[in-house]
């Protein structure tokens, strides 16, 4: 395996299970209103902790969690919505907007909706009077929680496809009033809207368009047998938020500290949670994931198996966004070649550096190729002859 491959499937590594932070089991307001917002620093710190058997430090008050819950700053609101037949309470961030659209946004497996806050705030200023932003956490992710009784364990593509649809059908229960939809996901969040999208068509939603946000089906499956060795090199801890923010930056698994400071507290949880399984190689931690990765190795090849296909075959516009450029499998390099969806490659402006979570990476950036790519998917009143957009009935 050349350097330069390696390279590309450890920046890839993000892109299957993912990472957890601080949750805890009951959402009341005491506990919402504690979430408060600070200042965006950018600093970065000292060497990361990566073993339990290390004297703990005193946390590095530059990597200081951002609550997100002070929603003004990043979403209008956060919402606990039921959904009593996928057995779920599912965590979304919420900016709804009187204008004509929203983009439902979906992360990747191992994160939370907050990897979007950055990005949703910077969508605001560019979109605000079209369009608004709904960002939620998938199951067994961040604050979603499984109803009592209920198991959350299975993250099968059917079984988040089908979360997917039942969430849009909880939040726009009328169709004919609801708003027009464009898809956004990341890695494996890219897969389950992929696949949504036709479903909530079917339901007669109107797609305006899907943005595919870093991951090709060739690289990720490439992938697969290298992960467990680099799933190795990742802690199963972290003895502070601070700390796990730090590594956060120090590896460059994000490179933009402020979004570090939103996102990476909601991947993990405390001690003392029970949503994640505590065992003898975490428990000395004070944090660890909320979705440890190694448990959804059963899923990986299902999330991005036919992706190529399957995404060239989606009746609506379709935008794919790499942080690099990569190699593109056969299927889409023959796509693009005949020019069946558009591609984009982020360019790291002034000197940012982009890796896989592009949409905390630079914002900016991804929230200008999404403004683009709606307001080119919508459609046309000539001479009062309204032309359809691809993807409406």
């Amino acid at each position: 395996m050349s350097s330069l491959y390696r390279s590309a499937i450890s920046a890839r590594i993000a892109k299957l299970p993912g990472l957890p932070l601080s949750d805890e089991d009951d959402y009341d307001e005491t506990e919402e209103s504690a979430d408060s917002v600070g200042s965006l620093p950018s600093a970065m710190g000292p060497p990361p902790l990566t073993s339990a058997s290390r004297p703990t430090k005193p946390p590095n008050p530059e990597y200081t969690p951002i609550r997100p819950d002070a929603y003004n700053q990043y979403f209008s609101q956060a919402l606990q919505i039921e959904l009593p037949t996928r057995g779920l309470v599912v965590r979304a961030y919420h900016t709804p907007l009187p204008g004509k659209g929203i983009m439902i946004m979906h992360h990747g497996a191992g994160y939370s909706a907050l990897s979007f806050a950055c990005l949703a705030k910077e969508l605001e200023g560019l979109l605000g009077k079209e369009m608004g932003v709904l960002a939620f956490d998938a199951r067994r992710h961040g604050k979603t929680t499984a109803m009592e009784g209920q198991s959350d364990q299975n993250l099968s593509m059917d079984v988040l496809v089908d979360d997917l649809v039942a969430l849009v059908q909880a939040v726009f229960r009328d169709v004919q009033a609801a708003p027009t939809i464009m898809l956004v996901g990341h890695s494996m969040g890219g897969s389950v809207v992929v696949h949504a999208c036709p479903k909530l068509q079917e339901l007669k939603y109107v797609i305006s368009g899907v943005a595919v946000l870093d991951v090709v089906e060739g690289t990720a499956i490439d992938a697969l047998p290298h992960m467990h060795a680099l799933l190795d090199t990742r802690p199963e801890g972290f003895h502070s938020e601070e700390d796990a923010i730090e590594w956060h930056i120090n590896t460059r698994a994000i490179n933009n500290p402020a979004s570090a400071r939103i996102s990476v507290p909601s991947i993990l949880v405390p001690k003392e949670s029970s949503l994640a399984p505590l065992t003898r190689a975490n428990q000395a931690y004070a944090f660890r994931w909320r979705t440890p990765l190694r448990s959804t190795a059963p899923y990986w090849a299902s999330w991005f198996s036919s992706l190529s296909t399957l995404f060239l075959g989606i009746r609506t516009g379709r935008l794919l966004i790499l942080a690099g450029r990569e190699r593109l499998d056969t299927t889409l390099e023959i796509g693009h070649m005949q020019g069946k969806f558009q591609l984009n490659v982020m360019s790291g402006r002034g000197g940012t550096e982009v890796g896989h979570l592009v949409q905390e990476d630079d914002p900016v950036e991804l929230a200008e190729r999404l403004k683009e790519f709606w307001e080119r998917n919508q459609r046309i009143e000539v001479r009062g002859k309204v032309i359809k957009r691809i993807g409406e009935a």
